[in-house]
């Protein structure tokens, strides 16, 4: 099978959607989804995708996105065996569905994601480290090298320990309410 989606404006997928053709899929991680998202969309993560998850949607046209497609397309081949009789990628994704004018659930209280976290907290303690390794004692770099160490080991096994243990922090602590579900969000 070709891992290549075929793809789908924002205004036909809207449209797909309301005549009841079709069904948004948004796979990007619920921290992303509470933060903002298509009322409509079901949240599958692709970190937890799995193809049984819309057994009684297999009859209508799948439509997945992410925030600009990036993800959607890296994930062409996982998304094309999950069983719809039709898959697209809603071309542009989350952005060019804003764009377009059509609705988007907000949520400016939610935190920022995870990984931008990840990214701000990793960033920060390698200049931390070597800032230290400069000015005090040159052993503070090891600091650095444990932080590139543990970016590597996420970029491996694809579990993250900093991100983890980001999840844990207060900020992060998702509301009851707020809570993202596989139905309709």
């Amino acid at each position: 099978m070709n891992a290549t989606l075929k793809k789908l404006d924002a205004k036909t997928a809207h449209e797909m959607m309301e005549e009841g053709k079709a069904v948004l899929i948004d796979v990007r991680e619920s921290d992303e989804y509470i933060k903002e998202h298509v009322p409509e969309a079901h949240l599958v993560p692709l970190s937890g995708f799995n193809p049984e998850d819309f057994p009684q949607e297999h009859e209508k046209i799948a439509i997945f996105h992410c925030m600009s497609g990036g993800r959607t397309e890296a994930s062409a081949g996982r998304i094309l065996r999950s069983g719809f009789r039709e898959v697209y990628q809603l071309e542009g994704g989350l952005k060019a569905w804003r764009e377009a004018g059509l609705p988007v659930n907000e949520n400016e209280h939610a935190p920022i994601s995870i990984m931008r976290q990840v990214q701000i907290t990793a960033g920060s303690l390698v200049v931390l480290g070597v800032v230290l390794a400069a000015v005090i004692n040159p052993w503070f770099v090891l600091l650095s090298l444990f932080v590139g160490a543990g970016l590597a080991q996420a970029g491996i096994t694809g579990n993250c320990v900093m991100a983890s243990i980001l999840a844990l922090m207060p900020w992060n602590r998702i509301i009851a309410g707020q809570t993202p579900s596989l139905e309709k969000g």
